[in-house]
């Protein structure tokens, strides 16, 4: 098929030569022309790895081993905070640079301020560092031996650093936030994860942020009103230019739910949730009028993702914004369903089924245009029951929800 076959792949018999395997290349390497790290171990027959099947995200016939990673020890030179979109303060560390696996590492995430408590680090500290997953610098230790005398505890400021707003921290919650939501620093960062989720080409970060410093854009929407005019104004830009960035907003106006849902920013809402909510709900009116119950119900989200995306619509700005995107010209595409005799049905199952996997049955709902939930709900119009079924059966009895035994199932899907 033309696919490029790895020329140190190697079959092994046993564990020890695995294991083997594992030490060998953890010194090799770096001899590679390319940087790796891990290797994956896999079961060298198709009718095992048929057999053995998949979880949600990945095979059980194949897992993979990551290398220790590298350390390397450096000076912090200071300490500083940053805002991000949903107006959380993470501090970073500022080092001496140093070369970690090839890459000179400059700053490294300290994520909260318990974080920077539970380490101790402090400006001036020797600390060894590493890349997690050789990719995100963190530090590991503070070499406390080697701490200046006048060294003292890092706290976290008391005002935000670019718009001055009180920082507040909530009981239970890790990170300290702004919570002013027009801080120009977490409008930027709003902005910037907007255009990238919708493709939007030519927003680099100077032209973002002068249209913010000249008050020309304070939310998504704007983006949608900006004229020639404008960008012509704005350092960098000339006719061509200007019209190219206008003609790439115009493009992004046709755009799918998955990425809209990206776009808004939701918390805890990425790609994979995304596709989610909008497989399950198909339109942005259907989503914004769904209750926790009904979120919570959908395989893959859990209480956390909903009761956020549960709150996100319920704020009035949140409402106003996707107004204002729609008025502007957004155009939600709807998802081509699959039509099937299961269409808008949302079936859930508990128990073990006896002719096929759990997997199996999802895979066979779906390919009918059914969704699958993970929870009873007044929405569910079936409830399949196996063998040993859970607390989903009497739930499903308590709310007058159909159920169906496996023959029912199978005659419903045509097996």
């Amino acid at each position: 098929m033309g696919f490029h076959v790895n020329e140190n792949r190697r079959v092994h018999g046993d564990i020890d030569a695995v294991i083997a395997f594992l030490d060998e290349w953890q010194e090799k390497r770096h001899d590679l022309d390319y940087e790796i790290d891990g290797i994956v171990i896999k079961v060298n027959d198709l009718a095992q790895q048929d057999e053995l099947g998949f979880v949600s995200r990945s095979p059980r016939w194949a897992l993979a081993f990551k290398f220790p990673p590298e350390q390397a020890e450096t000076v912090v030179e200071d300490i500083k905070v940053y805002v991000g979109r949903t107006g959380a303060i993470t501090p970073v560390a500022w080092l001496a640079p140093v070369q970690i696996g090839g890459v000179t590492v400059g700053r490294a995430t300290l994520h909260n301020e318990d974080e920077v408590a539970r380490k101790d680090v402090r400006p001036a500290d020797h600390v060894i560092i590493q890349r997690a997953g050789d990719v995100i610098p963190e530090v590991v230790r503070v070499l406390k031996e080697k701490r200046p005398a006048s060294s003292r505890p890092w706290h976290m400021p008391k005002k935000c650093p670019e718009c001055g707003t009180d920082l507040v921290r909530e009981p239970g919650e890790a990170a300290t936030r702004c919570i002013n939501p027009i801080c120009p620093a977490q409008v930027l960062e709003h902005l910037r994860h907007f255009v990238g989720a919708l493709d939007i080409e030519g927003f680099g970060y100077a032209t973002l942020q002068q249209l913010i410093d000249r008050k020309l854009v304070k939310d998504p929407s704007d983006l949608y009103h900006l004229s020639k005019a404008q960008l012509l104004s704005l350092e960098g830009f000339a006719d061509k230019s200007a019209q190219n960035l206008l003609d790439r907003i115009e493009a992004s106006k046709p755009t799918t739910l998955l990425r809209f849902l990206v776009a808004l920013g939701i918390g805890h809402v990425g790609w994979t949730m995304a596709g989610l909510l909008a497989e399950h709900f198909g339109s942005i009116d259907r989503l914004q009028q769904a209750s926790v119950e009904e979120l919570k119900s959908i395989g893959g989200v859990g209480p956390t993702v909903a009761e956020e995306v549960h709150e996100y619509f319920q704020r009035p700005e949140s409402r106003r914004l996707i107004e204002r995107l729609l008025e502007a010209g957004i155009d939600i595409k709807q998802p081509e369903r699959r039509e099937g005799p299961l269409s808008g049905k949302t079936l859930v199952l508990t128990g073990s089924l006896s002719s096929m996997t759990r997997g199996q049955a999802e895979e066979r709902i779906k390919a009918l245009g059914g969704m699958v939930g993970s929870a009873v709900t007044k929405r569910t119009d079936y409830l399949v029951v196996g063998a040993d079924p859970g607390s989903k059966l009497e739930k499903a009895q308590r709310l007058k929800v159909p159920i169906l035994d496996e023959a029912a199932f199978l005659e419903l899907i045509g097996r």
